[in-house]
């Protein structure tokens, strides 16, 4: 019994040394297959814009920084550093919104016992299922009237208004996950909500604040819908606007400024998700477990 147990062991991990290799040449073609787009626009930002259509390689025989020099300054009127400027002050302002309002609605909602507390919260879930088209037509005249077209009012004030239900259902999963002890204990020592929420339940909600922040400075930072429709001055372009006039149907398109500012507008996405990597990692696996 002994020997054959000895005899099949090593068969066994062979077996399972073949097996995992497989698994790992399998999981590491997947990644190249999808990771191939971005490799291929990496590439393309250093090739000459008149080869970039035509060589469909990720090596570049004559790697090149025209693009970079001719994409940040011959875009447009204004330098393609404004559209940066525009974008980072609509994002920054988007995430202090969303982390302030959002985490003062999920608290009420966690915590604060007033009437129709469920009807509300159920009615806040619904708006994500309303297609934001919708509401799109109403909001423009609504903007429009109070004379906000054509500035940064309509792309930052609602985040101030707890407007992202996506983010007040994730705080309130958080919230709820605090235990009642604690929040009485601080009761009987004399705290109001106001400090509860500032000294308990804010510095407990980090994660889940780094996951609204996270994700907030990236979905703004690549909008390009509402930009569209609500700034009409160059100067006040965003990024995504300002990657869409290097492509003129009716002329010559730039393709290799284009790859070259695309290549640039992610590394404040990728900077931002590697400085709260951990947070955001915390956030997403702890919230709503219990």
């Amino acid at each position: 019994m002994s020997s054959a147990t000895s005899a099949r062991r090593p068969r066994s991990t062979a077996g399972h040394a073949a097996q995992r290799t497989l698994i790992h040449v399998a999981l590491v073609s997947a990644a190249f297959v999808m990771s191939y787009p971005l490799l291929w626009m990496t590439t393309s930002a250093f090739r000459p814009s008149e080869q970039v259509l035509i060589e469909d390689s990720l090596w570049v025989s004559n790697p090149t920084l025209e693009n970079f020099v001719h994409g940040w300054t011959s875009v447009a009127q204004t330098s393609f550093g404004t559209f940066f400027a525009n974008s980072l002050i609509i994002s920054v302002l988007a995430v202090v919104g969303n982390v302030t309002s959002c985490a003062l609605a999920a608290y009420a909602f966690a915590r604060l016992p007033f009437r129709g507390r469920k009807i509300w919260f159920a009615l806040m879930i619904g708006t994500i299922m309303l297609p934001y088209h919708v509401l799109l037509i109403p909001q423009y005249l609504l903007f429009n009237s109070l004379g906000w077209v054509d500035t940064f009012l309509p792309l930052v004030v609602p985040r101030f208004l707890a407007t992202e239900a996506f983010f007040v259902f994730l705080l309130v999963q958080f919230f709820r996950l605090v235990p009642k002890d604690l929040v009485d204990a601080a009761r009987i020592d004399g705290c109001g909500h106001a400090r509860i929420f500032a000294q308990i339940m804010v510095p407990l909600a980090v994660p889940a604040l780094a996951t609204t922040a996270a994700f907030s400075f990236i979905w703004s930072w690549n909008d390009f819908l509402n930009p569209l429709i609500y700034l009409t001055s160059q100067a006040n372009y965003t990024v995504p606007i300002g990657l869409a006039l290097f492509v003129d149907a009716s002329g010559t398109s730039n393709y290799g400024g284009l790859f070259a500012m695309s290549l640039l507008s992610l590394l404040p996405v990728i900077g931002f998700f590697l400085a709260f990597q951990r947070l955001l990692l915390d956030g997403i696996s702890t919230t709503g477990m219990k």
